[in-house]
């Protein structure tokens, strides 16, 4: 495992710890990873949810990773506020971009007081605010519709609701990123909801569902453009996608880089595939159960922070 900084992997992240979490049923339509709450259960749903943030914040800080961790109350209605990736992003160079949310109950998600916090703690040279575009149905859910290899300054995305080509193209026009878009489908045909349930770039190595790519032609470009870049590519299953095992995210922690991803999606890996990421990334799984019922895990409860420490 290599202890060399990258900018590919954030050593913090801002998290949301919900206090009424449950899953969404208006982002349900075409959020084929979401299970449906049973009547009844919203109490401990709640509280089992709260626990699970809890303890991956707890998990991830005794491992090196600074978290900023907010608390939502639950009085603004936002039961998806415990993935806060979706609506902002921080890149390297001081720079911030706010973005357009499909679903109208996911726009309250967003908050002055995290980028008033970014702007205290880190080095912030803009804010782009892409919100507006939702006027005109242009919706761009930052770093679940895109994934982003900041290296190589590519931003792929699986095409959907949620990923519209036009806010893309101004986004990468803005933020100086290659789009490389494509179609997808899950093992029912549906088209996945956002990219990085089925991808995760990390610094040596990228795990990808490329079987979800419905275009094999452009599946063999998005490989060759990631194994361009020097990473490894381990290609996943539709069943190990199915359990969130492409729904990672590699950080930077005291001891060198990790892979935080749920114990349902390491789980679902071989030992092969452990074995390729442990050579540059050490596996830290966090139990999220309740969170995942939502229609996602670990990445989209992790808004990585890539930009300059103030002090």
């Amino acid at each position: 495992m290599s202890a060399i900084r990258s900018i590919q992997a954030p050593a913090a992240v801002v998290m949301i710890r919900p206090h009424r979490f449950t899953p969404n049923p208006e982002t349900a339509v075409d959020n084929a990873f979401q299970s449906a709450a049973e009547q009844g259960q919203a109490e401990a749903l709640a509280c089992a949810g709260h626990r699970e943030v809890t303890a991956a914040a707890e998990c991830l800080e005794a491992q090196g990773v600074r978290v900023h961790l907010f608390e939502d109350e639950g009085e603004r209605d936002t039961p998806d506020s415990v993935f806060p990736n979706n609506w902002f992003s921080t890149h390297p160079g001081g720079h911030v971009a706010i973005y357009s949310m499909y679903s109208p109950s996911r726009r309250r998600e967003r908050r002055s007081d995290v980028i008033e916090m970014l702007k205290a703690e880190y080095r912030v040279q803009d804010v782009i605010d892409y919100s507006g575009l939702e006027q005109d149905n242009l919706f761009l859910e930052g770093t679940g519709a895109m994934v982003f290899d900041h290296l190589a300054r590519v931003a792929y995305a699986a095409r959907s609701n949620r990923a519209n080509p036009v806010a893309l193209e101004r986004f990468s026009t803005h933020f100086n990123f290659e789009p490389m878009v494509f179609d997808t489908a899950d093992a029912a045909g549906q088209p996945i909801y956002h990219t990085n349930v089925l991808m995760c770039v990390a610094t040596e190595f990228a795990l990808i569902g490329l079987d979800t790519i419905t275009d094999a032609r452009r599946a063999a470009e998005v490989r060759a453009r990631l194994e361009e870049s020097g990473r490894e590519v381990i290609d996943l299953s539709h069943a190990q996608i199915g359990e969130f095992a492409g729904n990672a995210i590699e950080l930077t922690g005291r001891d060198g880089r990790l892979l935080a991803l749920s114990q349902r999606a390491c789980d679902s890996l071989t030992p092969a595939q452990k074995s390729r990421i442990e050579r540059s990334a050490r596996l830290s799984p966090l139990a999220v159960p309740t969170i995942e019922m939502a229609g996602g895990s670990v990445r989209c409860m992790i808004a990585g922070i890539h930009l300059s420490p103030r002090r």
